[in-house]
């Protein structure tokens, strides 16, 4: 970017607070970043659609709740999650030019209609300057409109309509103003007249600017047009122009010559051809243009391309800058003609002031020392800036930097440190240095629609910093982790000074956060992710959860700021991020505008330690009550004594002090302390009369049960303790407990209950103190025996699974972890061996307890010999709803069988087969 421009950006350079889903309420022009601090520093304004002067019954779409599918629409994919609609001749959207300087320049980001039968159409759309027709402006619908539908999930490459679940809505189109420039003050529209052609125009932002005049020549270069290329005047508009000269083979040449005269090669202003499926290659050299609005690099592959494609430009060592690369591609894919616009790697590179659109990555860098800075990633396929160690064949990815650049659109991350360990070639299995010290600073990811805003993936050192993260239309906004199996694990890093903005999704059902934190961000649950300091950020008005935590350890975040979420604050273990271990300090944290019936903190996970202190939500309301964990315990099974319900004092439980030291287990620590006991963990102490703790539980049928009392009490304790229901009548009677000469001598001292079937609440009541309690486990009475899961602990088959997510998962008696079947591919069944022929009548599936609604079509078969399955109940659908512990009784007539199958037709929240539970019960 050139002198001319940094001035300009400080210039129009507006700060607003973040905003919330709903519409903006103002037509101020909103830069880049919510805050001076955080963001890009552009030379343009954004005029959101949303926020403009509605004209001739034009209307706004915005989104007012989060998805319930894991589909995508139109307003997750805008920035803001809002837009003007224009649907009718007459209709328009207008703003005042409010940047005090003129506007010579507009980028429109808009989305009209697909064709019919899919592929794209071509539209004009009138601008009008203080309520006059200035110029026609060209949209079009070629590269965008793919379609998920069809079991397409996911997918970049279905352009047929009939196949529905539509995503990839907006494209971006750029033009001069023709005529004067739009003063400072002047009212500027865009409106529907009857010559424009589309049956409507959704508005999602207006970039407007006044560049500077082309840069010269500059001294000591080579022009393309002295090597023959030739440039081509016709507008491209979603595809190219099939005269245009080809100057592919030109622009290498005067490449060559760069090189061997080590001078520069200059991009004079227009547009040049690089036509077919080969690249162009540079090492050493500056490679420059007249500026990102007048100089451009136009890619054209035949479609649909069965050759794999390099970049555009693959180059090594080489300083590139002030120019625009632009390409025909229709898909994230070969077939749509999708390379990436530049490869880099060696040292101390440089990109500056470079403009993409349309290719399949924007920056794939690596080397040591390179960095990208003051360019514009727009409607990008996949990644926009992706910092690795592997790209060009490098091994190494140390000390890059990407730093005031602007991103919006893209189809992956729009901008990732991907840190490989290895990759498989076939037999052949290549390992690379883990990438270090990387940063990423001052830059701005707007509305990426298939990943995330910034992705942290692997090494150590890292510096992600002042970044402004918005509207992820279904995946996390800012993640620190681990990419996959094959990626390196995350040894340290700092996330600090971001703002993060309506971010998080429901891909793949999941309701990811918009921050978060550990393994398995992305599918693999896997990996070490350590020593991640996150402070001083701002997450606003998330989809779902504020900050997520999975499996990591000596995280810190602190002094963040959590505002509106859509859901819960922060939550250690949410559904689909297992924490079955690790740990964090959470400390000097703000949440406001927690929703009713959402927590502002959780720990799901009984291995995670967390440390809390000075959080905003430790002095005002609790969180909800519930199970600990999530589930709540088995009966019969053991329910540890640290595990009483989450809800805090006076809901979970009630206590007169705390002096227990168990923080690294708990966050509240009450009365917790680290057990001698057989298993280790931690024990209940600090008794006292008129304290109690509840537990919630699921008895599996109804029956009087046993209840062995791990407890230690230095004296006898008479009187010591009583159970209680939810009735607070007495279950048990007065239980006493011996000496066991200490509070880490441990005895088990019995009482009975009787118990009915299903979920319920017990309390253990502290008549009298003195005594410790480890755990309660409860067993069938002799002479009542209780019904018997037959399934539990059994062996388990399956037609197929997906990565860990194996038929184990269905007998091993962790809720949390479960079968899930390969995507796609219906119907799907697991079995379970019950070892010998035994006469049963129900099965209970089970998914895990914080998962959403959904329904699967299921039906059973049974077997004597593993061979030969007759239906035991016939195919039906079936609804796992939380409200109902996502849990499904399916009964039929009593008979003798040795395998129990189910199997999956059908799964409305995924597209595969998933239970975490199958259950069989005797007659």
């Amino acid at each position: 970017m050139s002198a001319a421009l940094a001035a300009l950006a400080g210039l129009i350079w507006i700060s607003v607070a973040p905003a919330s889903a709903a519409p903006h309420a103002s037509a101020v022009p909103r830069a880049a970043a919510a805050s001076a601090a955080a963001g890009a520093a552009t030379p343009f304004a954004i005029y959101e659609g949303e926020a403009g002067t509605l004209g001739g019954g034009a209307s706004t779409v915005s989104l007012t709740s989060a998805p319930t599918t894991q589909f995508s629409s139109a307003p997750l994919e805008a920035s803001g999650h809002a837009y003007a609609h224009l649907a009718g001749t007459g209709q328009s959207v207008q703003w005042t030019n409010t940047t005090g300087h003129p506007i010579s320049f507009v980028n429109v980001r808009a989305s009209i209609p697909d064709s019919a039968a899919g592929g794209g159409l071509t539209g004009t759309l009138d601008l009008y300057v203080n309520g006059t027709f200035r110029q026609a402006l060209n949209l079009n619908s070629k590269q965008t409109w793919v379609y998920e539908g069809n079991n397409n999930y996911n997918t970049s490459d279905n352009q047929n309509p009939s196949d529905g679940s539509p995503r990839v809505f907006f494209d971006e189109s750029h033009a001069f103003v023709t005529g004067d420039p739009i003063a400072a003050g002047s009212t500027f529209a865009l409106k529907k007249d009857a010559a424009n052609s589309a049956s409507s125009y959704d508005i999602d932002s207006v970039d407007v600017e006044n560049p500077p005049a082309p840069i010269a020549q500059p001294a000591n270069s080579i022009s393309l047009t002295s090597c023959g290329a030739v440039s081509d005047s016709t507008p491209t508009n979603g595809s190219a122009d099939s005269q245009a000269v080809d100057s592919s083979a030109a622009i290498q040449n005067c490449i060559n010559q760069a090189q061997s005269q080590s001078k520069t090669l200059w991009i004079p202003p227009g547009t040049f051809y690089v036509k077919g499926t080969a690249g162009l290659h540079a090492t050493g050299i500056t490679i420059a243009g007249a500026g990102m609005w007048y100089s451009t690099i136009y890619r054209d592959v035949p479609v649909p391309n069965n050759t794999p494609l390099a970049a555009l430009f693959s180059v090594t060592s080489c300083t590139v800058k002030d120019f625009h690369i632009d390409a025909n591609a229709v898909s994230r894919s070969t077939i749509g003609g999708d390379g990436g616009a530049m490869d880099t790697t060696g040292t101390n590179w440089v990109a500056d002031g470079i403009w993409t659109q349309h290719t399949m990555s924007g920056f794939w860098a690596s080397g040591t020392g390179g960095k990208v800075q003051n360019s514009r990633l727009t409607s990008i396929w996949a990644d926009g800036i992706n910092l690795n160690n592997v790209s060009l064949g490098a091994d190494t990815g140390n000390n890059l930097t990407a730093t005031n650049n602007f991103v919006r659109g893209t189809g992956d991350d729009a901008m990732a440190i991907n840190s490989v360990n290895y990759n498989t070639d076939g037999g052949t299995t290549t390992y690379y240095h883990p990438m270090t010290a990387v940063t990423f600073t001052g830059n701005t990811a707007i509305a990426p629609w298939g990943g995330k805003g910034i992705g942290i993936y692997g090494g150590s050192g890292h510096l992600v910093s002042n970044n402004y993260i918005s509207d992820t239309a279904r995946y996390i906004g800012l993640g620190a982790g681990r990419f996959g199996v094959n990626g390196s694990d995350l040894l340290s890093a700092a996330v600090t000074g971001n703002v993060v903005v309506r971010s998080g999704g429901n891909a793949y059902s999941q309701g990811q956060p918009a921050l978060h934190v550990g393994n398995g961000g992305d599918g693999q649950n896997t990996g070490v992710v350590d020593h991640v300091t996150v402070t001083g950020n701002t997450v606003a008005d998330s989809v779902y959860d504020a900050v997520g935590f999975s499996t990591s350890t000596n995280t810190l975040l602190q002094n963040n700021t959590i505002t509106n979420p859509g859901r819960n604050g922060v939550v250690i273990s949410p559904p689909f991020y297992p924490a079955p271990s690790g740990s964090a300090t959470i400390s000097g944290n703000t949440l406001t505008g927690l929703h009713a019936g959402n927590v502002a903190y959780a720990n799901n996970s009984a291995g995670f330690s967390a440390t809390l202190s000075g959080n905003s939500w430790q002095t005002s309301t609790p969180p909800a009550g519930g199970p600990y964990g999530g589930t709540p315990a088995a009966v019969p099974g053991t329910v540890q004594a640290e595990n009483y319900d989450t809800g805090g004092q006076g809901s979970a439980y009630n206590v007169t002090s705390v002096n227990g030291n168990g923080t690294a287990y708990r966050g509240d620590g009450v009365n917790l302390e680290a057990t001698s006991d057989s298993g280790g963990g931690y024990d209940l102490g600090w008794t006292g009369s008129g304290q109690w703790f509840r537990y919630t539980v699921d008895v599996a049928s109804a029956g009087t049960y046993t209840v062995g009392l791990r407890a230690a009490a230095p004296a006898a304790v008479s009187g010591a303790l009583h159970l209680s229901n939810a009735s607070g009548a007495n279950l048990s009677g007065a239980v006493a407990l011996p000496a066991t000469g200490d509070w880490q001598s441990w005895a088990t001292v019995t009482t009975s209950v009787t118990l009915p079937a299903g979920r319920q609440v017990l309390t253990v009541n502290q008549d009298n103190g003195g005594w410790n309690l480890n755990q309660l486990a409860f067993t069938a009475s002799t002479g009542t025996t209780p019904a018997t899961d037959l399934a539990a602990g059994r062996p388990a088959g399956e037609s197929s699974h997906t990565q860990t997510y194996s038929a184990s998962n269905v007998t091993d008696a962790d809720r949390s972890s479960y079968w899930e079947s390969a995507n796609n591919a219906f119907p799907q069944w697991v079995q379970v061996d019950l070892g010998s022929a035994q006469s049963v009548s129900r099965v209970v599936l089970r998914l895990p307890a914080g998962w959403g609604a959904r329904t699967q079509t299921v039906s059973l078969q049974g077997s004597t010999d593993g061979s030969a399955f007759g239906t035991l109940k016939a195919s039906a659908t079936y609804t796992f709803d939380p409200a109902a512990d996502n849990t499904v009784t399916v009964t039929f007539p009593a008979t003798t069988e040795r395998y129990v199958r189910v199997t999956v037709t059908a799964n409305s929240g995924w597209p595969a087969g998933q239970l975490s539970e199958v259950q069989v019960w005797k007659a």
